[in-house]
């Protein structure tokens, strides 16, 4: 099994160059399910999740062709399949933004209730409430969403808190439902904004994208669309982290500063300079880490996928940091490894105490999810010695060669095999 080896205490320096949005690709690619067209998505990253989805949307009946940084889904050649197995669901969360447009498209979905990073519950109850209230019988059965309608009707939906794949979920069902839908209480996210713009293109009517209301005019049928994915503020942000850990002076090229403001401002907190140069981000910190407080909340609010990251580099901060998780209640599972390197955290619920030390120490770690393991490598970055960081098969779920982009900036960082052979 693969793993990624770090020899740290080296500042970056260069240019890294952030690529496409993760979060914003897998509900587009769901999205081409509305359409019979022929569909384009450029800037989209080389992920292992991208390739998920596109294997579930050729187990649906498309043909689709990743060659990135572009995905083509083909006209549909073949009858639609609407069921989403277990097998390819629970390799990752985000397959259930095909419920949405299956019952919508063909009027039937059956789908694996699914799985993905192992960061707590997140219940897929707002997507099936919405879809009940658009007119679709759910029936959940031997671990199986199936949901039925004719075809879906308008109707006013208030979530019961804002849920970023509930939110997009039904945006998708609503583009072909007949009459207005009215979504209360959605996500905010930069990806729920971009997924409503490629709805725009595709026919449908969307307004109020960005904001806790959002109002959909459906349509009979929807058109394919072309489309470039936007920046990934998380591997912006995550990038940024790293810079602020291990010191140096990069530009980050591509860098989503406008989506990024909740991360920018704590960083800047923290002693890290972020200056804006048109498209791109420069990014310095040359004197020391200032400790900061951080609790997670919904956007506009910091970013729960950015709270691992800036953890690893209040590490090393001077002075003492407290960070609250509010968005999932097991978000805390790198402490213990991180602590094996020679951090001083405690944890209390959802609240961690980070004293910061003067330095980490190189150490064997496992990651455990996604960000997990970026804060991991943030802190191989920082620490003395030699650190492996083990189970990267999460990491490649949402950075696209990390190891490559943090070694063109200056850092020692190699990807080796189970022999300890660079890979």
């Amino acid at each position: 099994m693969k793993a990624i080896r770090i020899r740290g205490s080296r500042p970056l320096s260069g240019t890294i160059r952030v690529g496409g949005a993760k979060n914003a690709a897998l509900p587009i690619l769901c999205a081409t399910l509305l359409s019979d067209g022929a569909s384009l998505l450029r800037n989209v990253p080389a992920l292992r999740d991208i390739d998920t989805t596109a294997a579930l949307l050729r187990f649906l009946g498309r043909d689709v062709i990743v060659a990135a940084p572009e995905v083509r889904v083909a006209p549909a050649t073949r009858v639609a399949r609407p069921e989403a197995p277990y097998e390819l669901v629970r390799q990752m969360r985000a397959s259930v933004l095909v419920l949405g447009p299956l019952v919508a498209r063909y009027g039937r979905a059956k789908v694996s209730l699914p799985g993905g990073c192992a960061i707590g519950a997140r219940p897929v109850d707002q997507h099936l409430m919405g879809l009940e209230a658009l007119g679709a019988k759910i029936t959940v059965e031997h671990g199986y969403v199936i949901a039925e309608a004719p075809r879906l009707r308008g109707a006013e939906i208030v979530f019961d808190m804002p849920t970023v794949t509930g939110t997009e979920n039904l945006l998708m069902a609503a583009a072909l439902a007949r009459g207005r839908t009215t979504l209360v209480n959605c996500a905010r996210e930069p990806e729920v904004v971009e997924l409503a713009a490629v709805l725009n293109k595709m026919g449908a009517e969307v307004q109020g994208a960005g904001s806790s209301v959002i109002h959909v005019v459906g349509r009979d049928e929807l058109d394919p669309f072309d489309h470039a994915i936007q920046s990934d503020r998380i591997e912006a942000g995550t990038f940024m982290a790293a810079i602020g850990a291990a010191g140096g002076d990069v530009l980050l090229e591509e860098a989503p500063l406008d989506d990024l403001e909740p991360v920018v401002a704590k960083l800047r907190q923290a002693g890290v300079e972020i200056e804006r140069e048109g498209a791109h981000a420069r990014v310095r910190r040359l004197g020391p880490i200032r400790a900061v407080d951080v609790t997670t909340a919904p956007h506009p609010g910091f970013p729960t996928d950015m709270q691992a990251q800036l953890m690893a580099m209040m590490t090393v901060a001077t002075g003492r940091s407290v960070m609250v998780e509010t968005i999932f209640e097991n978000r805390f599972m790198h402490v213990p490894e991180l602590v094996r390197m020679g951090a001083d955290i405690e944890t209390h619920h959802n609240t961690a105490i980070i004293q910061g030390v003067q330095r980490l120490s190189g150490a064997g770690v496992m990651a455990t999810d996604l960000r997990a393991s970026a804060s991991l490598v943030i802190a191989g970055l920082i620490a003395e010695g030699e650190t492996i960081v083990h189970r990267v098969y999460h990491l490649d779920r949402g950075y696209e060669r990390i190891e490559e982009k943090l070694a063109g900036a200056g850092a020692d960082v190699t990807r080796i095999d189970a022999n300890g052979e660079e890979a």
